[in-house]
């Protein structure tokens, strides 16, 4: 009888290359290492083969999906402007269903009976993976050793390692849980756990320390077609080329870095840091881009719509009806979006400081401050009176003790 095949989304760190012999160990099965490239750089894929293979997996398959991951995944999800709880622009939640695709895809080509990953049993990644999952291979076993072994702690997986010679770059003095691609790198664990604490200068990787960034600020304009980003101070670049090129400039001044206690979708609240260098300026720069184009309620409806959409990414529903239906709608939005941004860069902060487009619904004539022909200041008193003619009719009617404002505003005695 042939043995079970499994295919494991690998990346090379300390969990995984636990869970490899961990899974030949007590399931008796051939292992095959999946590793999505989403642009974490050849530093982190240098050696993985030999590396997966060091573990005992039977084949290692790199994916290349970094030009998929910034065109069909961040940039749909910059124009639809998503941040989850305000700061974090999800770098790791946009990747993980793409990385998990690629993995059903991989497990079809080997013919495989079961898909595994090594996300803890405490983590938004397992909903992320397993969701993907079940929308595209219900038929296929999912096992989560981290939900089932008896290790712990990262400690654990050390002495594990350690007790079979295979080789990790992790250590207990530096035990950081990362997470990279092109957009982004996240931090955890560790002494990041106390989150009184100031984060140690060695946590950073994509952005300089904003005291010792250049002195001198640099403008960086960023071109737009339909919402989605096409080009760098006036240089037309693919899309993975964009996020690279912005994060190396945005990177030197030290932007992108945020440090928050999120609310994780199992219930508990988690500290990471996150460096989003070139996102961060994309998503200053297409706040321009709206500022000039969308209307007002599009333009608050587009607010509303982002933090639904974001919740639906961070909690891993990317292949939902909601989702994609929101996707559709956010891109008939930016169908006008065109125009550019300017955004400068200075000590750690990106500040839009210019925005122009051919769709612009500013008009100077109208907004201006000077004496104009095309405004008859006169007709805001009609529109003022029928503006507020609910509280003028409520005030008549019942007197004005009623308003609540004037109510809740006395002290109480």
């Amino acid at each position: 009888m042939a043995k079970k095949k499994v295919v494991l989304a690998y990346s090379g760190g300390l969990d995984t290359s636990a869970v490899i012999p961990w899974l030949k160990e007590h399931m008796d099965c051939e292992v095959i290492a999946f590793v999505g490239d989403v642009g974490q750089g050849e530093e982190e894929l240098a050696g993985i083969e030999e590396k997966a293979a060091a573990s005992g997996a039977s084949a290692c398959r790199v994916v290349d999906l970094t030009r998929e991951f910034v065109a069909d995944y961040v940039f749909p999800t910059l124009l639809a402007g998503i941040q989850y709880e305000h700061d974090y622009l999800l770098g790791t939640s946009i990747a993980r269903p793409l990385i998990a695709k690629a993995q059903v895809e991989v497990a079809r080509e080997f013919d495989a009976d079961a898909l595994a990953h090594g996300c803890t049993g405490k983590g938004n990644d397992q909903v992320r993976f397993e969701s993907t999952f079940a929308a595209l291979a219900p038929d296929l076993e999912v096992i989560a050793p981290w939900r089932t072994w008896s290790m712990r702690s990262r400690e654990d997986l050390l002495a594990y390692l350690a007790e079979r010679n295979i080789p990790t770059t992790s250590s207990a003095k530096k035990i950081y849980s990362r997470d990279r691609n092109l957009w982004h790198v996240s931090h955890e664990g560790g002494v990041l756990e106390d989150p009184a604490a100031p984060p140690p200068d060695d946590v950073w990787m994509m952005t300089a320390d904003p005291s010792a960034a250049p002195d001198q600020a640099r403008d960086v304009s960023v071109d737009f077609e339909a919402g989605l980003p096409v080009a760098v101070d006036g240089e037309r670049l693919a899309p993975e080329v964009i996020v690279a090129r912005l994060n190396t400039i945005a990177g030197e001044h030290g932007v992108g870095r945020i440090d928050i206690l999120e609310n994780r979708l199992v219930g508990m609240k988690s500290r990471g840091l996150y460096e989003t260098p070139g996102g961060t300026v994309l998503a200053e720069a297409i706040k321009g881009i709206e500022q000039c184009v969308l209307d007002r309620e599009t333009q608050h409806w587009k607010q509303q719509m982002a933090v639904t959409f974001a919740e639906l990414v961070y909690n891993g529903r990317w292949f939902t009806p909601l989702r994609e239906a929101l996707s559709v709608c956010a891109a008939k939005i930016g169908e006008r979006m065109t125009g550019t941004a300017v955004v400068r860069l200075y000590k750690g902060r990106a500040c839009l400081v210019g925005r122009s487009s051919p769709f612009s619904l500013y008009e100077e004539s109208y907004a201006t401050f000077a004496e104009d022909e095309v405004y008859n200041q006169q007709h805001a008193e009609g529109f003022i009176r029928l503006l507020s003619l609910p509280e003028r009719i409520a005030a008549l009617k019942f007197g004005t003790e009623h308003v609540g404002s004037r109510a809740s505003s006395r002290a109480p005695r």
